[in-house]
């Protein structure tokens, strides 16, 4: 049991540790980290629903976890073919068409949840 529990704290440990070293390293990662924090204080400002909180956390959660995915499949793409390469090229795009489906919902949910709330 102390193994089980001491493997799970080591797994939580490595993911700090590579959720910091993307908000230190990526640029993508910083900038829609402002972009959540500016959506967090609009929300709290609006006075968001439970609900809308809900939809509205799950939006920055998608988008964050699309970019960190996407960022990770382009380190090991440079790792494997350093140079220039057509399907290397291909692969990194359908990554990054992922982060733009993530995008595209938070765009829904911050047209379906904040729009409404300026009217």
């Amino acid at each position: 049991m102390i193994k089980f529990i001491s493997g799970r704290l080591k797994g939580i440990f490595y993911s700090v540790k590579g959720a910091l070293y993307l908000i230190k390293t990526e640029h993508s990662i910083q900038v829609q980290l402002f972009i959540a924090l500016l959506f967090v204080i609009a929300g709290s400002y609006l006075g968001l629903s439970n609900t809308e909180w809900l939809f509205v956390l799950l939006a920055i959660s998608l988008v964050l976890t699309a970019e960190s995915l996407n960022s990770a499949i382009e380190k090991v793409a440079d790792f494997i073919h350093p140079d220039f390469n057509k399907k290397i090229g291909l692969i990194k795009d359908v990554s990054a068409g992922a982060v733009f489906f993530a995008f595209l919902f938070a765009l829904a949910v911050v047209c379906f949840v904040y729009i409404p709330k300026l009217s």
